[in-house]
C-alpha cells in the first residue's frame, strides 16, 4: 500500500491509499469518494504532465508520500 496526497490547492487536500498497480482512473475514484466530487471531472497533474487514466501508478514511477496536482475539468 502506498499514500498519495492531492492538493488542488483551493483548500482541499486529500490523502489517498492505494496499490502501486492501480491505474490514474482507479485512484481518480478513490479521490471522488472521498471529496463527493465526479471521477470523469478530475485530471491530475505533476508540472505539466497530465496523467492518463489507463495507466498504472508504477509505469508513472508514482510512490509513497507523493504529492499530486488536483485540477477540476
Amino acid at each position: 500500500m502506498i499514500e498519495i496526497i492531492c492538493n488542488d490547492r483551493l483548500g482541499k487536500k486529500v490523502r489517498v491509499k492505494c496499490e502501486p498497480t492501480d491505474t490514474i482512473g482507479h485512484l481518480k475514484k478513490l479521490i471522488a469518494a472521498q471529496t463527493g466530487t465526479n471521477a470523469a471531472k478530475i485530471v491530475l497533474k505533476k508540472w505539466y504532465t497530465v496523467y492518463k487514466d489507463h495507466i498504472t501508478l508504477e509505469d508513472y514511477e508514482i510512490n509513497d508520500g507523493m504529492n499530486l496536482e488536483l485540477y477540476y475539468a
